[in-house]
């Protein structure tokens, strides 16, 4: 019997494995592996064709207007094609049970991690100490432009931003090299995001204890804003419009629609709501020490959920289809499809993980003595198109 031989795929990494048997050729076959989904351009030849996929899941092929899922292992016969046709493949991410122990190029207390234009990149307090990864695994050590508080990253607009206790901020346009700046107060500032509202890009950030808040239009110049209440502000996101933020040990939080004038908004119970986040339509707190969760759909209103259980949650981010939240001193972690529902996941270990961010299909953290964790959430699809209804010799 014959074998058909691949031809260079359209996109992803060659699949060197034989068809199905009855594939008469090969039309496109490749792997998705840091990309959700890719799309081409495939001529038919009248014949009908034969979709493969063994990824964890399913996997959509979509040829013209025709849509095909194709489980785990499969293969499935289409109608006939002829002339180009556009393809499409997609898979969805698995959900994030298991991360996975790297390790950070100092056992630094690293505080915050976040991830743009191709980089992780994490800062730690009371050192000089920050590092970036091209790939969430692997990580170099970077040099911040001070040995400050640093307390919080954020990414957008070609950079990344760094806050500070006292009065320091950072910036960097590459994620390795950075320069120092400084915010309009002296304050420690627990937390900075970044949202582009109308044509203007903010980064806006909240101190911990105060009124005081600061918001910048181009990273590197900073402008005093007023919080509505003296509260212990610590957490900071940007969706859909609007900054949110939260407290620690109170029921305040706070929503921006410009990201310079804030209102006040309330949580549905006192807690130490240590981090927030925003991802398909809703907007996710956790806390410290408790099972105590919250989740709001405008921002402004909000209803309790449930952790799974009573960890110190320090940091919450949204990816591929799950809210994944991470705590301190524990090898639990926990997940969520919808920001209402928890499930807990198992962390390499019980490291004090303490910031957690998506990026390139990958979860990433980090954590005290030097603790980082991954999970990739698209695991390699290997797929095939083949003209099929043949009989091989």
């Amino acid at each position: 019997m014959g074998l058909s031989i691949f031809p260079t795929p359209s996109g992803g990494a060659s699949y060197n494995s034989q068809p199905p048997a009855s594939a008469s050729s090969v039309l496109l076959d490749g792997q998705l592996v840091n990309s959700g989904s890719i799309s081409a351009s495939v001529t038919g030849t009248g014949a009908p064709w034969l979709l493969y996929a063994n990824g964890a899941g399913s996997t959509t092929i979509t040829v013209g207007s025709d849509t095909y899922t194709v489980t785990a292992g499969s293969t499935v016969g289409t109608s006939a094609y002829t002339g180009s046709k556009s393809v499409s493949v997609a898979t969805t991410a698995i959900a994030p049970a298991t991360f996975i122990v790297s390790t950070m190029p100092s056992a630094a207390y690293w505080q915050a991690v976040t991830y743009g234009n191709g980089y992780f990149v994490a800062v730690a307090p009371a050192t000089t100490a920050g590092a970036y990864s091209t790939n969430g695994t692997t990580w170099t050590a970077s040099t911040m432009p001070n040995a400050n508080q640093w307390s919080s990253l954020t990414y957008g607009n070609g950079y990344f931003i760094a806050v500070a206790d006292t009065n320091v901020s950072a910036y960097s346009t590459n994620g390795t090299t950075w320069t120092a700046s400084t915010m309009p107060s002296a304050g420690t500032w627990e937390s900075v995001s970044y949202g582009l509202i109308g044509a203007t890009n903010y980064f806006v950030a909240v101190a911990y204890g105060t009124t005081a808040g600061a918001y910048s239009t181009n990273g590197t110049s900073w402008t005093a804003s007023t919080m509505p209440s003296s509260s212990s502000w610590y957490g900071v996101t940007y969706g859909n419009g609007k900054f949110v933020a939260v407290a620690l040990s109170t029921t305040a939080g706070a929503y921006s629609t410009n990201g310079t004038t804030w209102t006040a908004s309330t949580m549905p119970s006192s807690q130490s709501w240590a981090n927030v986040a925003y991802g398909n339509g809703y907007y996710v707190a956790v806390a410290i020490a408790t099972t105590a969760g919250a989740y709001s759909t405008n921002g402004t209103t909000w209803t309790a959920s449930t952790m799974p259980n009573a960890s110190s949650w320090t940091s919450v981010t949204y990816g591929n289809g799950y809210f994944v939240a991470v705590a301190q001193s524990t090898a639990v972690g926990a997940y969520s499809p919808n920001g209402t529902t928890w499930t807990a996941n198992t962390m390499p270990s019980a490291a004090p993980y303490k910031s957690i961010t998506f990026g390139n299909n990958y979860f990433v953290t980090v954590g005290l003595f030097g603790a980082s964790a991954y999970f990739n959430s698209i695991i390699p699809v290997a797929y095939g198109i083949y003209n099929g209804a043949t009989v091989r010799a």
